[in-house]
């Protein structure tokens, strides 16, 4: 995981919770405009049928990071998905 704000860190942190449950790992990147890339890493027997679709999934992402000073520059998902 990336070392960064941690304010960015509180504000995923629910959905690494929510990820997690599924066997789903959540690592972030700060780029440059203070854009946030999000990779979604898949565990061992992780629920490929539990993740939703990528534009539902950078909603959900969007929302999480509002309350702060960063955007959403991209998601990345698992392969399989």
């Amino acid at each position: 995981m990336s070392e960064g704000p941690q304010d960015l860190e509180e504000a995923l942190q629910r959905l690494r919770d929510v990820l997690s449950g599924d066997g789903y790992g959540l690592d972030w990147s700060l780029g440059e405009d203070s854009r946030v890339t999000i990779r979604i890493v898949a565990g061992e027997g992780a629920c490929a049928d539990c993740l939703v679709p990528l534009p539902l999934m950078e909603a959900i992402m969007s929302d999480a990071l509002a309350p702060t000073a960063y955007a959403l520059g991209r998601i990345e998902l698992p392969s399989s998905s």
